[in-house]
């Protein structure tokens, strides 16, 4: 398992082990998830390493349910509701963060012994852009076809229309998506 994502994240092949050897100190359980190492208790998901192009991270699965005491976990995207990561640099922030980073990882495992639970916002609480509801209010058809769909994939479209800054932007991505929408179907089907 090593060799595959240590390839995928190859620049960042030292920090990925060291914190492979923190989690699995922890007494947690390692699979190959996503294409990186993801570790469980009790067929739980409580944390992933991963790697990007600035950074390498720990993720916390139930991070937002984690007291920060420290400061360090960070929310990746505003729309991330649950996750949190932690990044790093180079080896020897992870060295001296060990102590703290294990007090992270047995305190997620506890939240998940409690059974806690992230309320994650519904679908009715993620804004309509203006430019949608206007073509919503504008043609039933279109209005019936949407709230047929998925919440998630209603909320694929509202954070995919909401994204684009300029209303200019967010009207070409509406018209462009109506006829997926029209069709039934998400934003990436």
């Amino acid at each position: 398992m090593d060799e595959i994502y240590l390839k995928k994240g190859k620049k960042w092949q030292e920090e990925i082990k060291q914190l492979q050897a923190i989690v699995l100190d922890c007494h947690l359980t390692e699979e190959l998830k996503w294409g990186w190492p993801c570790y469980s208790y009790q067929n739980k998901n409580i944390v992933l390493i991963h790697g990007f192009k600035e950074y390498c991270a720990l993720l916390f699965m139930k991070g937002a349910l984690l007291n920060d005491t420290h400061g360090i976990l960070v929310q990746q995207t505003e729309h991330v509701q649950a996750a949190r990561q932690i990044r790093f640099c180079n080896v020897q922030e992870i060295v001296e963060l060990e102590p703290v980073l294990k007090a992270y990882i047995y305190e997620a495992i506890e939240v998940e012994k409690a059974g806690l639970k992230v309320h994650f916002k519904t679908t009715s609480e993620f804004p309509i852009p203006e430019e949608f509801q206007k073509k919503l209010n504008e043609n039933p058809t279109l209005k019936t076809a949407f709230e047929s769909l998925t919440p998630g994939r209603q909320r694929a479209y509202k954070l995919y229309f909401s994204a684009a800054k300029q209303s200019k932007t967010r009207e070409s991505r509406i018209e462009k998506q109506i006829p997926q929408i029209l069709s039934g179907k998400g934003l990436n089907d």
